[in-house]
């Protein structure tokens, strides 16, 4: 039997498989998740690890043990998942453990309408309800459909962003043997895009590199391929393709929150005045940039949840997270790195520019990028923190601790998962946000010796 304690995460489900995931747990939350929801139908969809199709089939059998109708999507990204919960009007699961190794799987679940499922919304709910289910078998009577809706996805993602009108653009995508190397093909089919495919191979084992764009190691290959081959850009998806990192002509990283910037003066373009999403470690170029575009910045914790309810309760067009997580009010205020690369191809292909100048506008600040402690005591680190920094800035906890001065700012967050804590700075000089980094690190470091 799996660990439904260690399992359920504050946004979702994840563990190692078969020691923590199962399949009589995943039966056990199919099942919970039904009786939970009350839904009468349930659309699931999966990635391509070992274990996906398996763990699927598990909660599809305790899903109609409760009389719910299901309707399998089968190999999707997650941003599928949310397209299909959208578009079918159906509360949905998607079996995936993002950028994890090889060995994890769970689930990301959302309600009718992509509306996400977290700890604070039924997820601890269909965590103690499923530990009651867990070995309890009953006769599924519910149907299964098997719908295949990659077509119907990609033709969607078109409509919102018309790349027919862009001049031909040389594009080399690395999926990391993830969900990208399904979608991409489809997505991109008839558009002015000279392709070269990296990793296109589903293969949950991951075996060029792990699929996850944030850790520069694994960006590498495209790098390099990106100038071998003179290509006008790069794109990196992760495993579940629902992320996703942008490298320039150059072989450059493009930030995601110049993303965020230059994405936001897009959709400020087709809705004038419109409030956008920023989470607080972005860069104070983003709500800088919103501003002079005549639209409204709100800043918000870090975490999906967190955007996509601000982004519900505010009407927001646009979400964008420093992790180059992006969400579209008219994707359901769900997240697709998809239609964010996308959205960067038309920015591109409208205009004869080279990609680092069209965003060069978009970065005015210098940063740390997210730097990682290993701190026992999380509280005291953060209390010399802020008595170091008593009297130099202002401060905020909306989360964790962040001290604001004049033209610079970091943010000291501690992990929910991990003894660690998170460290974000940034200046408009890069002298200054070196030394600002170097000090918090100092006396963060002092705490774990």
């Amino acid at each position: 039997m799996g660990d439904l304690a260690k399992i359920f995460k504050a946004y979702d489900v994840r563990g190692v498989v078969p020691d923590e995931l199962d399949e009589p747990t995943a039966e056990a939350v199919g099942a919970a998740f039904v009786e939970v929801t009350g839904a009468q139908s349930v659309v699931v969809a999966h990635d391509m690890r070992e274990s996906s199709p398996l763990l699927a089939e598990a909660f599809i059998r305790g899903a109609r043990s409760r009389r719910a109708d299901v309707v399998h999507a089968g190999l999707g990204s997650t941003d599928l998942l949310y397209y299909a919960s959208g578009s079918l009007g159906l509360p949905g699961v998607m079996f995936t453990a993002s950028h994890n190794p090889a060995r994890y799987n769970g689930m990301k679940m959302c309600r009718s309408g992509a509306v996400p499922i977290g700890g604070d919304t039924g997820l601890t709910e269909i965590r103690d309800r499923a530990a009651e289910l867990v070995g309890v078998t009953a006769t599924p009577s519910g149907s299964v459909i098997e719908k295949d809706l990659l077509q119907g996805y990609a033709d969607h993602l078109r409509g919102l962003v018309d790349l027919s009108g862009i001049r031909p653009l040389k594009v080399v995508v690395d999926a990391g043997n993830g969900m990208g190397g399904h979608t991409v093909p489809a997505v991109f089919e008839g558009l002015p895009v000279e392709l070269t495919a990296l990793y296109f191979e589903l293969d949950g084992s991951f075996p060029n590199h792990e699929a996850n764009p944030l850790e520069p190691q694994n960006l590498r290959d495209l790098q390099r391929a990106v100038i071998d081959s003179g290509a006008d850009l790069g794109l990196a998806f992760d495993g579940d393709a629902d992320r996703c990192w942008v490298i320039d002509e150059r072989g450059e990283s493009v930030s995601p929150s110049a993303i965020t910037a230059l994405v936001a003066v897009r959709e400020l373009a087709k809705y004038p005045g419109a409030t956008i999403i920023h989470n607080l470690i972005t860069s104070l170029g983003v709500p800088e940039i919103v501003r002079e575009h005549g639209g409204v910045p709100v800043r918000t914790r870090v975490g999906h949840s967190f955007i996509k309810a601000e982004m519900a309760r505010s009407g927001a067009v646009f979400g964008g997270e420093h992790s180059a997580h992006y969400y579209f009010r008219d994707f359901w205020f769900a997240d697709s790195g998809m239609l964010a690369a996308m959205h960067v191809l038309a920015a591109l292909g409208e205009q004869e520019r080279p990609l680092s100048q069209v965003v060069e506008s978009y970065s005015r600040y210098h940063a740390s990028g997210e730097v990682n402690s290993a701190v026992s005591d999380q509280a005291e680190a953060l209390r010399r923190v802020r008595e170091a920094f008593a009297g130099r800035g202002e401060f905020d906890e909306l989360d964790g601790l962040t001290v604001s001065g004049s033209g610079w700012w970091f943010n000291l967050r501690a992990s929910n998962t991990e003894p660690l804590l998170r460290l974000n700075a940034e200046a408009a000089d890069e002298s200054k946000m070196t030394a600002i980094r170097d000090e918090v690190l100092a006396i963060v470091g002092k705490v774990s010796e």
